[in-house]
């Protein structure tokens, strides 16, 4: 780390940066909690030197040894989120400030290559930076705005200096591809939420139409654009709402068959809906109903839906459908698809929703989150038409609630009226009641679980329910006291449903904490699940099961609830396991060559696959039903050896010590 080449200026601000960095180094040894602030003060002073961002980039081994990042979200980047880091990158306080810096640095080694870091492999490190890179495109010109300008300390400056710092590593010519790139396989996905997805296209926007910037050829780009701000003919020069609302008045049949047409297009293709969507809707319930099957783009399973139970989407759109809560139209679409009108106690739960009167403490929550521009009700019932429509893309966002995130996804899936029934508890009685092994449990006056700060990264019925989830999950492990298998084994169906599996293994013995029977774990989970060899059972309900997640470098990272949803033949006749992911993108690279798929494998939307044994091999806790296993001694030794040799040679390997 030398610093030859730099001005004297420079040289001198490095070698203070330095010193500091010993020193916290020093003091860590005898005070692991002493803060950084003298480290993050020198390093401003260099980011503001010409070559100070090379000299530290070339310091983030050395960053990351001494413990700059320590005591800190920074210090487990695989937990960072692109939208936050944007905000405190141009509005927060300047210690955060620097720090973020700092760490989109060590994240730019990462992904060049230049450093390994065991919390996150390079290609997370290079989507990183490509969304934080998307969402900051307003600097691409090198342009800064008045409150970019004004900011204390140059840090507007700084900013803009390390965003050009980025894209000289990364490539200018490649960055907006790789963005289109990232969007597109985020939307594949089809979250719940879309913010930050959309904030990332709006930048793309701005690049389309910048004269400075070459963009020949993009058609991708531009497609993402249009179904975004400019779907149909009336709003393809996106007018804004005021000017679209008048296009709509004077529009003929013709035109509004054509405005329906596009939106339905734009919707289906990206999962983005766009904010001049709810205003056609809107429209035509009032005046030409008959199109609103073409708007949503019903099939003829959705379309069904709607006439058998047009009074209550009729209300659902009065009441729930506007510009700011434009998703809850995927929401809606997704959900008369699925037919789950179908089942009577759904749509009376939906009469009730909609009648509901919310506590304080829900309208608190969902205020402070999601604005003001409608009451809190209407939130939540579009994050109700969402969950329901879209069981699959729900995510944690960055808490650790995997358990309560899988309930959610599978009442959606396949118990919405009982979703139906705990939002209505939460949302109205800031309570919710659930039993276990015959003791009524309250979640009100619990203890909060593992989520010690209410989750607010996340969608409207997560805010409202998985606080009293979490602790009530936590609850039935503390009335489980000491038994002699995984606690999981007795909270599970309890907790989710009848259709969870009482029959239960743990490959980990509760007893010594180590690898236990390996090859009989994964031979009883192939006769389990397997078609080949349970008798061609397919998976009716969806099963939680555990896993070990790993690295890029096939290093443990923890262990992680999931749901298995389905087992199938793949297009090149490959048995895969589909599975639910709660981890917000479950495109993710566990090493040893297994790669989450989330498309082309034949994933329906919001499923990650993985062939049968690398799923295997990565599995520590699953459940079974005990009448429905096949011949253990069928099962063939190869995928055993295969899953338990992968398994072996990476998590495994932490609990065979």
């Amino acid at each position: 780390m030398t610093l030859y080449g730099l001005n004297p200026d420079t040289r001198a601000s490095v070698a203070a940066f330095d010193t500091a960095l010993e020193q916290l180094a020093l003091t860590h040894q005898s005070n692991p909690l002493a803060p950084n602030t003298e480290v993050l003060d020198a390093a401003l002073q260099v980011m503001a030197d010409p070559g100070g961002l090379d000299a530290l980039y070339d310091r983030v081994p050395a960053m990351e040894a001494k413990g700059v990042f320590a005591n800190s979200d920074w210090n487990q980047p695989g937990i960072l989120r692109p939208a936050l880091a944007v905000r405190t990158l141009r509005q927060g306080a300047t210690a955060y400030t620097v720090i973020e810096a700092l760490s989109e640095l060590r994240l730019l080694a990462v992904a060049m290559g230049d450093y390994r870091h065991p919390g996150i492999s390079s290609e997370q490190a290079r989507n990183f930076l490509t969304q934080v890179t998307a969402l900051n495109l307003d600097l691409l010109s090198g342009q800064m705005s008045e409150a970019d300008r004004e900011r204390p300390q140059g840090l507007g400056h700084i900013v803009n200096s390390l965003y050009q710092f980025l894209l000289n590593r990364l490539g200018y010519e490649s960055i907006l591809d790789s963005l289109v790139d990232e969007v597109r396989r985020l939307l594949a996905q089809r979250p719940i939420q879309t913010d930050s997805i959309k904030q990332m296209v709006s930048q793309i926007a701005k690049c389309l139409f910048d004269p400075a910037i070459e963009t020949t050829g993009m058609f991708k780009a531009a497609r993402l654009v249009s179904a975004l701000f400019g779907p149909t003919p009336g709003s393809r020069d996106d007018p804004g709402l005021a000017v679209y609302g008048e296009r709509l008045d004077a529009m003929d049949d013709a035109a509004l068959f054509e405005e329906a047409k596009g939106f339905a297009s734009g919707m289906q293709e990206t999962g983005m809906v766009s904010p001049y969507h709810p205003m056609l809707l809107r429209r035509l319930r009032e005046h030409r109903d008959d199109l609103l099957p073409l708007a949503l783009g019903l099939s003829i399973t959705g379309n069904d839906g709607l006439q058998c139970y047009r009074q209550i989407v009729h209300e659902l759109i009065d009441q729930v459908i506007h510009p700011e809560t434009c998703q809850a139209v995927y929401g809606l679409a997704m959900f008369l698809e699925r037919g789950s009108l179908f089942t009577p106690p759904v749509a009376a739960g939906l009469w009730r929703q909609l009648e509901l009167k919310l506590c304080k403490t829900a309208e608190d929550k969902l205020s402070t989150v999601f604005g003001d521009a409608h009451p809190p009700r209407v939130y939540l019932l579009a994050g109700v038409l969402s969950l329901l429509g879209q069981p699959l893309g729900v995510g944690q966002g960055n808490n650790p609630t995997c358990q309560s995130v899988i309930g959610l996804s599978m009442w959606a899936f396949n118990d919405a009226d009982f979703l139906l029934q705990l939002v209505a508890w939460a949302a109205r009685d800031d309570d919710v009641v659930m039993r276990f092994e015959g003791q009524t449990i309250n979640s009100q006056h619990l203890e909060a679980g593992l989520a010690k700060e209410p989750p607010t990264d996340v969608d409207p019925i997560s805010l409202i329910l998985i606080p009293h989830l979490d602790r009530l999950y936590g609850e039935m492990g503390r009335l489980c006291g000491v038994r002699d298998d995984d606690l999981h084994r007795w909270i599970n169906p309890e907790m989710y449903g009848w259709w969870v599996g009482h029959g239960f293994l743990s490959v980990i013995s509760r007893e010594t904490g180590k690898i236990h029977d390996y090859e009989g774990f994964v031979r009883h989970f192939y006769a389990c699940y397997h078609p080949y060899y349970n008798g061609n059972i397919p998976v009716i309900h969806p099963q939680p099961a555990g896993i070990a997640v790993t690295d890029s470098g096939g290093r443990l990272v923890g262990r992680h609830a999931i749901t298995i949803i389905r087992v199938n033949l793949d297009r090149d006749g490959l048995m895969r396991l589909y599975f639910f992911n709660p981890n917000n993108d479950s495109g993710q690279d566990w090493g040893q060559g297994i790669n989450c798929s989330t498309q082309s494998n034949g994933e329906r939307y919001g499923e990650a696959s993985l062939p049968f044994a690398e799923f295997a091999s990565r599995l520590c806790v699953f459940h079974y039903d005990t009448r429905e296993v096949g011949d253990v001694s069928l099962v063939p030794d190869t995928g055993i050896a295969r899953a338990t040799e992968l398994g072996r040679t990476s998590w495994a390997a932490d609990y065979d010590r």
